[in-house]
């Protein structure tokens, strides 16, 4: 099996930054798509950023022009800048992978564990 790792949530203040970095725990043979996604009690967790395998991304509309993603293929890992941080970008963060651990498996889906991003007024 496989885990995904996820470090650099904390709290920061409106206006500041974070970087949230997430990588696999192992070797993959590939990895198709990964990004980030958060959750706040009583909702739905909902999409912030991905990145295909070929570098394109997708944002959601709120954190476009705020939030960039990237990843590192040698290193199997995602990152998740954060600048301009407001309020409503409280929540748990989650990092997800789709991908396959051997040349005979199929593509699923991974999660990490989460970590808190929390921005103060």
């Amino acid at each position: 099996q496989v885990q995904l790792v996820e470090s650099g949530g904390g709290l920061v203040q409106a206006g500041g930054s974070l970087r949230l970095s997430c990588a696999t725990s192992r070797s993959i043979h590939v990895i198709n798509n990964m990004g980030w996604y958060r959750q706040t009690p009583g909702k739905q967790r909902e999409l912030v950023a991905v990145i295909v395998s070929g570098g394109s991304t997708n944002y959601a509309e709120s954190v476009k022009g705020r939030f960039t993603i990237s990843r590192d293929n040698t290193k199997n890992t995602v990152y998740l800048q954060m600048n301009s941080l407001q309020p409503e970008d409280t929540a748990v963060y989650y990092c997800n992978a789709k991908l396959r651990l051997y040349p005979w498996n199929s593509p699923a889906d991974y999660w990490g564990q989460g970590t808190q991003v929390t921005v103060s007024s």
